[in-house]
């Protein structure tokens, strides 16, 4: 099987609120995958069902082919999860915090070392977690969540929060992670990452997934309709639709050296975002009315 997680049609309801509403997505072995919406769009529910952690009202859900209702000791060995807040030994060291994951799955202890220097810690191996920053913490969880080298990594909100240098070793090690053949599943509000990060990505709100695919492509998807911007040299500014009339006036100004600057004004990944789920409070206000 290539598939590392399959979704088909899950429903998730607590009580009376249905906060998945028919989720179908699959992730291939090996793919980053990025799950983008607003806070309270479903994303944390959705990792949890996928971790085993609560279970689905109706619908299938699978990990590395094991019903996401009965996972086993097996499938748990192979799952590594950083939750938004690290939890951590904040007395221990962080080579301490790592070994006591080591021994718990018989790892060697030069493993250790390895994964330190992986995250970028191999400096800090004695300082204690509560002499870390935020950012170091986030990779000492990281790190903790990678020791019993799992084949699936799930990452909840992974650089919410930290400076630029922490978000950039982050997805260091997420890109070697991805080299290495390991599946990455990642919840995040930013576009940036996951246009740079993903391979395919879901967004989500509502409990309903609202766009699937690769990133480049959903944006191509939006930008059918986009204009080009055009300054002339006279101090005119035109535009245009993009058509293959547009393209011959396009021509015809380039022929006169008319054109002093020339922009297409695409969508980009966050802008596809905003419009996407836009639309979609937009129905759900019709919805309550």
């Amino acid at each position: 099987m290539n598939k590392a997680i399959i979704m088909e049609h899950v429903k998730k309801c607590f009580g009376d609120k249905t906060v998945l509403k028919d989720i179908s997505f699959s992730i291939q072995k090996g793919e980053v995958f990025g799950l983008l919406g607003p806070s309270g769009s479903g994303k944390t529910t959705i990792m949890n069902i996928l971790t085993g952690q609560i279970k689905k009202t109706d619908g299938n859900a699978y990990i590395l082919g094991c019903n996401t209702d009965n996972l086993t000791s097996d499938i748990y060995e192979g799952i590594g999860m950083v939750l938004d807040r690290a939890s951590l030994f904040e007395r221990l060291s962080c080579y301490r915090n790592l070994a006591i994951f080591a021994e718990i799955h018989n790892i060697e202890k030069k493993q250790i070392h390895k994964i330190l220097e992986m995250v970028n810690l191999k400096d800090q191996t004695k300082t204690k977690a509560y002499q870390l920053s935020k950012g170091m913490r986030q990779r000492l969880a990281i790190a903790r969540a990678l020791i019993h080298k799992p084949n699936i990594l799930f990452l909840d909100e992974p650089t919410n929060g930290l400076d630029p240098s922490n978000v950039q070793n982050i997805h260091d090690v997420i890109l070697s992670l991805h080299k290495q053949g390991v599946t990455v599943f990642l919840t995040t509000h930013k576009m940036d990452e996951a246009a740079k990060l993903c391979d395919n990505i879901a967004i989500i709100n509502h409990g309903i997934i609202m766009e699937y695919g690769v990133p480049s492509e959903i944006c191509r998807k939006y930008n059918h309709d986009n204009s080009i911007d055009i300054k002339l040299k006279d101090g005119r500014e035109i535009k245009l639709d993009n058509s293959d009339e547009a393209s011959d006036t396009i021509i015809s100004l380039i022929k006169n050296r008319q054109i002093e600057t020339i922009h297409s004004s695409e969508l980009d990944l966050e802008s596809v975002f905003l419009s996407v789920t836009e639309e979609s409070e937009d129905n759900n206000e019709i919805e309550k009315n």
